[in-house]
C-alpha cells in the first residue's frame, strides 16, 4: 500500500536561518565620570530645599524635580547661585 500524503509532507522544510556573524563585545557608551557632592553642597542644597518648603511655592513633586536639577548642576561644578538662576530662568 501506498503511503498517502499528510500536509506535513505537503510543506517544504524551511531552511534554518544564517546564525548573524557574532562581532566581539559591543561596544558600550561612554560612562561620565560620575561626580559625588561634597558635604558642604549636600548642606547648601538641603538648606535650599528647607527654605522653599517653608515657602511652601512648589508642591511635592514640583519640590523633588526642583531638588534633582539643583543636584545635577551642582555636580557639573555650578554653585547653588548658578544653579538655581538657571534652572529658574528656562
Amino acid at each position: 500500500m501506498a503511503r498517502k500524503r499528510g500536509a506535513k509532507d505537503a510543506v517544504a522544510p524551511e531552511p534554518e536561518p544564517e546564525p548573524e556573524p557574532v562581532s566581539e563585545a559591543p561596544t558600550p557608551k561612554a560612562k561620565r565620570a560620575s561626580v559625588k557632592m561634597t558635604d558642604k553642597q549636600k548642606a547648601d542644597l538641603k538648606k535650599h530645599m528647607d527654605n522653599h518648603k517653608d515657602l511652601k511655592d512648589l508642591n511635592t513633586s514640583q519640590l523633588k524635580s526642583h531638588r534633582m536639577k539643583m543636584m545635577s548642576r551642582m555636580r557639573q561644578g555650578k554653585s547653588l547661585a548658578q544653579a538655581h538662576k538657571e534652572i529658574m530662568s528656562s
